[in-house]
């Protein structure tokens, strides 16, 4: 468990991959901390991960890897990449149908920090692409800015495409860049409140049987009412 405490990695947009901070351990928790970086940023590489009121940005890829993650009550700010570059948030890593690992954010703010802020518009930014074949990537609850280009996903380069199987969907978002009507075709949308819950910290985490020895606070299932 760590709580306030920063990672930085300092090697700019122009660094390429740059990792601020790899987590590998079971149950870890990550509480009132700033993973700060570019390109790859938070490296979620294995088991269950629990992220709460943390503040994660970078530019490419910047939350990847291959863990049963959430990251919840969070600013996810999305930084001004170098030059022709593109923005993507999550780059999951599951390679295999039934395995029980993806990237869920839920009840976060997904916003530009100031250095991207007055190019926002310019500067395509997308919500995830999926870095293996079985890629899963859950927006629950969240808050999206208008950074995020209509589409919302683009495949992951164009000799590995990785979109005939990857799952990138979405629950009870709001913000001007919430709206799924123009999703690429790949992804598959707006899911039902039924199939959301499956991503929510209980069900996905078995939250109720080691979080609350942490003494973290956390929300066992949707942070709001049903609308």
């Amino acid at each position: 468990m760590a709580k306030s405490i920063a990672f930085e990695n300092t090697a700019g947009a122009a660094g390429h991959q740059a990792v601020a901070l790899r987590v590998q351990g079971d149950r870890s928790v990550f509480f009132d901390c700033a993973m700060r970086g570019y390109q790859d940023t938070l490296y979620v590489h294995a088991h269950r991960q629990f992220y709460r009121n943390c503040e994660i940005s970078g530019t490419i890829d910047f939350i990847f890897g291959y863990a049963t993650t959430l990251i919840q009550n969070s600013k996810i700010l999305v930084r001004k990449p170098g030059v022709n570059q593109q923005n993507i948030v999550v780059a999951d890593g599951t390679q295999q149908k039934n395995m029980p690992t993806g990237i869920v954010l839920q009840n976060c703010d997904i916003m530009p920090d100031p250095t991207l802020s007055p190019d926002r518009l310019t500067v395509k930014t997308y919500l995830a692409r999926p870095w293996k074949a079985f890629s899963r990537a859950v927006f629950i609850e969240n808050v999206i800015g208008d950074l995020i280009q209509p589409e919302g996903y683009i495949p992951w380069n164009d000799l590995e495409p990785n979109t005939k199987y990857c799952y990138f969907v979405e629950y009870g978002n709001s913000g001007p860049g919430s709206n799924a009507k123009s999703r690429a075709s790949f992804a598959k949308g707006i899911i039902s409140r039924e199939e959301a819950a499956k991503y929510t910290a209980e069900p996905w985490l078995q939250a109720s049987t080691w979080l609350p020895a942490t003494s973290v606070p956390f929300d066992p299932s949707f942070t709001k009412a049903k609308v």
